[in-house]
């Protein structure tokens, strides 16, 4: 089934042609609007077109809303249509309508929302760490929502390839080269271990020796060099920072439940010479400081003076630019990509929003074909408000953060029941502890920046993790109790019949998801998914207060609207990648 709200558009629309047959059908469907209503006593949504017609038709907003209210095919969907305002539609579905839409989601495995006949391509790219450097909460919100819009996207039936675009290549390692090669090159040789912590320490010391030290930089340049040109002792280094990288990564991945395909700088290496002369071929291309620079409309920096977009340094080599050039053209026309995402900190936008203008300008993609969008999103502060960092003043360590999270969750979920088992407190603590710091973020707007506290985070009232969790133990709790086969009640036809607002209430919101799904993909928000959440445990709490299940006479009914709920929300759960558990 459609989303409700396209499903009403299109009874609207509808009516406008057969209200204004004289109108072009474009100008009418460009003026249908259908919102949700604000409140309970405006009906369950709102049409806003009438005041949008008016001029088109060239009549009063009242007379158009209630000419539309008349040609409207209301079916078994609409229960009543009333005008209120300067011309508003206000629409109560029927409680039968609802009541067969929350059954339709249990029998199928989709929750009945329609998938498109033709897939989009879709590719998110995100997470995005550097070889030889530790993942940090810096990298948390980049993972988590790249993760959870790349779930979205598939579930609504695209085909997304989710890229791990990893800072694998350039000056970085021709320092950490040179310096092996004095303080460590058993190591560089294979005869002897390490591991990414070592790697960054090693790192570390070779970036103030080269800041330092002019010999020192002399041999790393020339170990830049010798990588580039494809010389064997330096790309087994390198081979070996990216192994022992990857793995630490992997390991970040696992416990986040996070699957991503590694496709770094260096794959795009052998087509940065053609982008250049590709954009000098189309005169796009400008000498400044013997530097080759593409100059864009409406980049300016501090001084008021143009803002270069450099694509090739002046001693030859190439940078982010160049290589973010190379990919998005490599994504449209090779990936036959429909949709790209890039999901880093807000910092980078001036970046992202120079070279898709650049790329436009150079035919990589056309914004009428290829909806291309940077997604930012802002810092992880600490409890004093400055960016998150250990007790010692260093950045925190993601994997470290991830652990401590879990720690926590233990000690909380033994002091609320000791007697269970110790296997079952582990699994839920991983769970509870993972998904408290995935839903923390991911409640809230991704542009803002918020405060990182795992008391908060982990409490079990308000919109948390911990909260929804419960509340999903709570709607399993209840087919436990009655122990009725609820499978069989769905194979069998039972009915959901609602009979009290309460329960249309849930039925309703139940029915929003595709809509909340549909926002999520269009904004690239996650929060409006926790919001849905948040408030469909709200509903449910308060069908659970005012609507008795067990022995009354719509007990089959209500245990279904029960395990629609449970199935919705668990869905709810995997998109944002969180693990539901049955028991808390």
């Amino acid at each position: 089934m459609k989303a409700l709200v396209d499903l009403l558009e299109n009874k609207f629309f509808e009516a406008a042609k057969a209200a204004y047959p004289d109108i072009d059908p474009q100008s009418l469907f460009e003026t249908i609007e259908v919102t949700q209503s604000t409140q309970d006593k405006f009906g369950h949504y709102q049409c806003n077109s009438a005041m949008r017609l008016a001029k088109v038709a060239k009549s009063n907003p009242r007379a158009i809303a209630q000419a539309l209210i008349d040609h409207v095919d209301s079916g078994d969907m609409i229960a009543s249509m009333e005008v209120a305002g300067p011309g508003f539609i206000n629409v109560t579905l029927t409680r039968n309508f609802l009541g067969r839409g929350a059954q339709a989601l249990l029998v199928d495995e989709h929750l009945n929302i329609d998938l498109p006949e033709k897939p989009q391509r879709v590719i998110v790219d995100f997470s995005s760490p550097n070889i030889a450097k530790e993942m940090h909460v810096g990298h948390l919100r980049s993972t988590i929502i790249g993760d959870s819009l790349s779930r979205v996207f598939t579930f609504l039936g695209n085909d997304v390839l989710r890229l791990n675009h990893v800072g694998d290549w350039g000056t970085q390692f021709g320092m950490l080269i040179a310096f092996m090669k004095e303080e460590a090159p058993d190591v560089l040789a294979g005869t002897a271990d390490t591991d990414l912590g070592q790697l960054v320490t090693w790192y570390k010391a070779s970036k103030a020796r080269f800041d330092h030290d002019l010999d020192f930089q002399k041999r790393a340049k020339k170990e830049v060099v010798a990588l580039q040109g494809g010389e064997a002792q330096a790309l087994k280094a390198w081979k070996m920072f990216c192994a022992i990288s990857e793995k630490a990564y992997q390991e970040i991945y696992d416990i986040l439940d996070v699957k991503i395909e590694v496709r770094g700088e260096s794959f795009y290496n052998d087509m940065l010479a053609g982008i250049v002369a590709d954009l000098e071929k189309k005169e796009l291309v400008t000498l400044s400081d013997g530097a080759k620079c593409v100059f864009l409309d409406g980049f300016i920096n501090r001084d008021g003076d143009p803002l270069p977009m450099i694509v090739q340094k002046s001693d030859g080599g190439y940078n982010y630019s160049t290589t973010d050039m190379a990919a998005i053209k490599h994504r449209v026309e090779e990936e036959k990509a429909d949709r790209l995402v890039y999901i880093t900190d807000a910092g980078q936008a001036t970046h992202f929003a120079m070279f898709f203008q650049a790329a436009v300008k150079a035919g990589y993609y056309d914004p009428e074909k290829v909806r291309v969008d940077h997604v930012p999103f802002g810092l992880v502060l600490g409890s004093d408000g400055k960016k998150f960092k250990t007790r010692s003043g260093d950045t925190e360590k993601l994997i470290d953060l991830l652990n401590e999270a879990v720690k926590r969750a233990y000690t909380i979920i033994d002091e609320r029941d000791v007697d269970m088992d110790e296997g079952d407190k582990n699994n839920l603590a991983q769970a509870l502890g993972i998904g408290a710091v995935k839903y923390a973020d991911l409640s809230c707007h991704r542009g803002g920046d918020y405060v990182f506290s795992y008391d908060r985070m982990l409490r079990f009232e308000g919109n948390t993790a911990a909260f929804l969790m419960y509340s999903y133990v709570r709607v399993a709790g209840i087919k436990r109790k009655i122990k009725v086969d609820v499978d069989a009640l769905i194979k069998s036809g039972e009915s959901i019949v609602l009979t009290h607002p309460s329960e249309e209430a849930l039925a309703l919101h139940l029915l929003r998801f595709h809509e909340a799904l549909d926002l999520v993909a269009n904004e690239l928000l996650p929060h409006r998914l926790t919001d849905y959440l948040y408030a469909l445990a709200q509903k449910f709490n308060a069908f659970f207060r005012d609507c008795h299940v067990e022995g009354s006479d719509e007990q089959n009914s209500r245990l279904l609207l029960c395990e629609a709920t449970a199935k919705t929300m668990k869905s709810g759960f995997d998109l944002l990648g969180i693990q539901a558990v049955e028991r808390m």
